[in-house]
This record gives structure tokens, sequence and C-alpha cells, in this order.
């Protein structure tokens, strides 16, 4: 019989409802699957306000770290990608740290959405799963909101106007001057640096075996990183999109019992993130989770007005034991 304590230590084990079904569909999936499986997850649709600690950064590294440690790499890995991207720096890290732990047998799954750095991530993998439902999104380098692109095509536009008709460069000292020194030379860098990350991760990977590869690769690249090609950095590139494109895109549908187990994990996750303080989770099918949380504080305010709560960024890793 167990004790008291025994009982204490077992509930706190076993987490909230949300924890339970979490890694129940996980195992179910990994069951099907027989490979490692790690998800991981943004709450960028349900707490937008925590931007910069929704995106990909560098503190997402524990989060591996802790989901990985364990498993069996000659598995391989499912990564389950819902992300609206983030920091290339660190995008480049978790890339170069999941291949030096799986090489190249990662697939990534795409049940929502993995937008700019998530699409570097997938595009590093040897295979894409997507449904009808399922969106990636241009690569190309943003600062603060501006596309670098964006930057370098109304600077060579001002040059070419002002060579034109020299009249025009009042109009243009005005606009070009917004523009803090060095700027146009950092987003030369930035596109270069994104180009060249996901030519290299394309090549060694996923189009490795193609006979043409280079000139597939670099219609890919062209496609998702030029912004005058795909116009808004937000745009939803669909599953058949990709495809059309050359990545190696797997449809979900062609697997209905995959993709039932997939969007089983995918609703579990999304309630989670809307139901709870989390706002990011990094979380294997062993129970291992890395949980980041918004902690709640009372803001005071006059007595005639009703107390509001806000949300500053936590972070809780957790390693839960299975429940």
């Amino acid at each position: 019989m167990s004790n008291w304590s025994d009982l204490l230590l077992e509930l706190n084990q076993m987490g909230s409802p949300f924890d339970f079904l979490r890694r129940k569909y996980l195992r179910r999936l990994h069951e099907y699957t027989g490979r490692n499986i790690i998800a991981y997850y943004s709450g960028f649709l349900q707490k937008p306000e925590l931007q910069m600690n929704n995106a990909v950064n560098d503190n997402d590294k524990n989060g591996f770290m802790t989901a990985i440690n364990g498993l069996n790499t000659d598995l391989g890995l499912d990564l389950i990608l819902h992300t609206p991207g983030g920091d290339t720096a660190a995008t480049e890290s978790l890339v170069d740290y999941l291949w030096q732990k799986f090489g190249g047998n990662i697939r990534c799954f795409v049940p929502q959405m993995a937008m700019s750095a998530g699409t570097m991530i997938a595009c590093s993998c040897s295979e894409i799963w997507m449904g009808r439902h399922s969106s990636l999104g241009p690569v190309d380098p943003q600062f603060n909101g501006i596309p670098a692109h964006g930057v370098i095509e109304e600077f060579n536009r001002a040059l070419s106007e002002i060579q034109a008709n020299p009249q025009t460069i009042p109009l243009w000292q005005a606009i070009v001057a917004k523009y803090p020194p060095a700027f146009l030379g950092e987003c030369e860098k930035a596109i270069k640096w994104s180009t060249e990350l996901v030519t290299t991760w394309l090549l060694r990977n996923m189009l490795s075996k193609y006979p043409n590869k280079e000139t597939v690769v670099k219609a890919i690249v062209n496609e998702i990183i030029d912004h005058s090609i795909s116009y808004a950095h937000n745009r939803h590139l669909s599953a058949e999109k990709c495809e059309s494109i050359g990545l190696n895109i797997q449809h979900l549908e062609s697997d209905q019992e995959l993709q039932d187990r997939l969007l089983s994990v995918h609703h579990i996750y999304y309630h989670t993130l809307s139901s709870t303080p989390s706002f990011k989770i990094i979380e294997n099918h062993e129970s291992k989770a890395f949980i980041m949380q918004a902690q709640q504080m009372i803001v005071p305010v006059p007595q005639a007005i009703q107390p509001m709560v806000g949300q500053q960024p936590m972070q809780q890793p957790t390693e839960g034991a299975k429940p």
C-alpha cells in the first residue's frame, strides 16, 4: 500500500489533465511510427503579446536537450513543428544540433503552420509531411518587420530614379534617411546568410540524391527567399505549392491513421496553450517536457476599476514521469 507521501508524489508526477492527454497522444503516435517524437509548439496564436518569447530563440536549445536526453537516436526523429519562426542564428544552432544527434534521419510534420525560420528547419529534414490544412512560409529575412529585400529594392529604385532625374534627390533623401548607417549592408548579409543555410541543408539531406539537385535547390530558394516573388512574409504556402517548387512533401491524407494520430496531438497542444499559462512546449513521447509559462501578476488599480491580470514570460522546464 502507498502511503500519503507516495500518493502525493505520484499525483504531482501525473501533472494536469493537459499533461496527461498530451503524453497519451504522443505515445500513440510513437506506437504507430516506431520513431522518436518531439513536439515543438509555440503559443503565438494564443498569446501574441509574448512575441519574442514565442519565436525560435537560443533558449529553445535547452528544451531540445531535455527532450533528446535518453532517446535512442538510432530510431530517427519525427519533429512536429508549430511556430511563427524566429532568430536565424538560433535556427542554425538548433538545426546543427539535431543534425549531430540524428543525422539526416529526421522527418518534419506540420499540422498547421511552420513559418519563416520554421520553414528553414523543415527544409533541413529528409521530408516534410503536410495536409491540406498545413502551411509553410517565405524565409526572407526581416528587420523589425521590414523585409531585407524590400530595403535593397528601395535603395536600388532611389539610385535609378536619382540618376534619371536629379530633382528627385530631396524626396529620396527623406526616405533613405530613415535607415541607420550600414543597414543596407546588413540586409545584404542577412539575405546571403539565409540563402546559404537553406541551400546547404537541402543539398545535404532532402535533395541529396536528386540527379539535378543544384537546379532544384536554386529554384526552391529563389521561391521562398525572394520577397519580390512571395510578396509578403506571412504568406501561407500550401502543401501543393511547396511540392510544386520542388520540396519533398509527403501528404498526410495518404495515411489516414497517421493523420488522425498527428492531429490528435496537435489539438491537445492547442488546448494546452489556450487554457494554461504555457506559451512554448518542447516535449517527447517519453513524457520529458520543457515548458515555458507566462507568470500571472495582479496589477494594482483604483478600487473603482476591476483588477486586471497581466502576463510576463517565465521559464518552467519540467520533466514529467509517465502518467
